[in-house]
This record gives C-alpha cells, structure tokens and sequence, in this order.
C-alpha cells in the first residue's frame, strides 16, 4: 500500500503557492471553487474555505496517482478514492488523511480486501480474497494481521480455527464438502532456512498441521427446531374410554438406539491430508511504501 504527501506544498503560508484560478472571499483567500497548480507539479481542483482544500475535489499527483473525494481542513476525510502509483485503490472512509473506517482496497495482483480500517492498517472485521486462488479469509484483524477467530474458504473445503499474528494457532477443523470434518490443531514449528551473517542458521517458526479424529457434519435446522417447539399438544378426550385388561406377564423389549453412522474408512484415506496453508495466507509484496 502506498502513501504520500505532495499535498504539504500548498501551505498558504509558503513564499509561493504556485497558481490559482479560482473564487477568493473579501480577505484574497482561496474560498469556494477553484484550481491550483502547485509548484512541484501537483493540481487540486475542488472546493476551498478560507485557503483550505474542503470539500469535495480532486487531488492530482505529478507520479500519476490521485486522490478523489472529501476533504477537511487541507486533509482528506469523509468518503473518497485514492488510486496509487502502481495502480491498487482504495475506496472508503478516510479520517486525518489515513485510511480509516469502512473500506475496499484493491491490490496490485488483483487481491482485495473489504472491511473495517484502522490508520491506514486492516484492523477489525473483513473479508481477504486472494484472486489468484480464489480463497478468502473471513475474521478478525488487528494492525494489519489476521487475529484470533476466523474462517478460512476454499474451493472445496474450509478451515475454522484460530489466528496469532497472522499465523494459525491452536485448536480448529476442516470441513470437506464430502460430509466430513477433521479436527486438529496447528502447532508453532520453527524451521532452518538456509544461513545467516557470520553463517549461522536461521529458522523460522511456521504453523504445521497436527490432524486428529475425523467425524460427520452435523446440520441442525433453526425452523426444524421452531417446529418441535411448537407442535401442538392434543388435549385428552371428554369421552369415556373402556380400560382393556392389561396382558399378563407381557415382555416389552426396547429397540435398540440406532448407532451414528461412521464415516468410511475408505472415504478417510482418500481424502487428502489438508494442505499446509500458511503460505498461502501469506501476503505478497502488494505496492510501494511511498511517504504521503
């Protein structure tokens, strides 16, 4: 994600604020509608009160990004569309010219990411599709990194569990279209990765999946639930009923509880051993960090 910051030329208190055309108040400042030409290039075009960028306008950087939307007090807040050097774009709210509130950011390798923002970070609810794979994660988020509960979506399979740091932790399980979930937990594994200075080795920690029982999905259906609830009780007969004689020495069997069906053993072992999904969550290198 990109960010930058040309904006700080057009101070009105600089020796030279480039040109300007445009409405002006009784005191010569900068107020209503106007355009500005910056002297490193950059041109805004929008609304003005008493010198300030405020309003709508349009912010136009010499790189080629641009920053389309509200602004309060010389800095962008309220709704509007930044679209960066690389080509990612950010639609959403912004607060002190971050990006901060609800909003969608697209990347540059077509991964997008909607939700809650937080100074510039992902942090709070939102949903990551990666485009390429067509996966996303659903969760929680904090400074930028998926933390705690959340959902993992596949194309034919699922992962619930739990995040740390960006990585999952803990207990959880996959749940296969077939009918069937594995239970596991991921474990903290740290692993050489080739030589450091001074060659010694360095090791990273990496989440592996520790598999456990593998047992049936289990749907109950809120509107089945409703109906047991509310079944009618029917009330008993006003009509007198001829008692019969109860059988002598009659021997009543209970029938047998039906034993939950077990999945194959077969289905089991065809089923491959979800893979490692770290990687995958892992983010790419998404655009230029460029000072705003």
């Amino acid at each position: 994600m990109s960010s930058l910051g040309s904006e700080e030329f057009e101070d009105e208190q600089g020796p030279y604020l480039g040109e300007y055309e445009g409405d002006r108040n009784e005191e010569g400042e900068r107020h209503g509608l106007g355009k500005a030409t910056l002297p490193n290039g950059d041109t805004y075009e929008g609304q003005y009160d008493r010198g300030k960028r405020h309003g709508q306008g349009t912010y136009r950087f010499k790189n080629g990004a641009r920053y389309i939307g509200e602004y309060l007090r010389n800095k962008k807040q309220g709704q509007g569309t930044f679209i960066y050097p690389d080509g990612s774009k950010y639609e959403g709210s912004w607060v002190d010219d971050q990006r901060h509130g609800n909003g969608k950011y697209y990347y540059v390798n077509a991964d997008t990411y909607e939700g809650e923002w937080s100074k510039h970070e992902r942090h709070g609810q939102g949903v990551y599709l990666y485009a390429e794979t067509g996966s996303k994660y659903v969760g929680t988020w904090i400074n930028g990194k998926s933390e705690g509960a959340g959902e993992f979506v596949h194309a034919n399979h699922r992962f619930q569990g739990n995040w740390t740091d960006g990585a999952m932790q803990g207990p959880g399980k996959y749940i296969f279209d077939i009918g069937c979930e594995q239970h596991g937990e991921y474990i903290p594994v740290e692993q050489a990765q080739g030589e450091g200075e001074e060659d010694e080795p360095v090791t990273i920690t990496v989440p592996k999946w520790k598999a456990g029982k593998i047992t049936g999905i289990t749907l109950i259906s809120p509107e089945e639930d409703l109906e047991e609830e509310e079944e009618p009780v029917e009330e008993p007969s006003q009509e007198p009923v001829e008692e019969e004689p109860e059988a002598e020495d009659a021997d009543v069997e209970a029938e047998p509880e039906e034993e939950a069906p077990e999945i194959a053993q077969e289905a089991a072992q065809e089923e491959e051993e979800p893979a490692d999904i770290a990687d995958e969550e892992e983010e790419p290198v998404l655009e230029q960090q460029v000072e705003e």
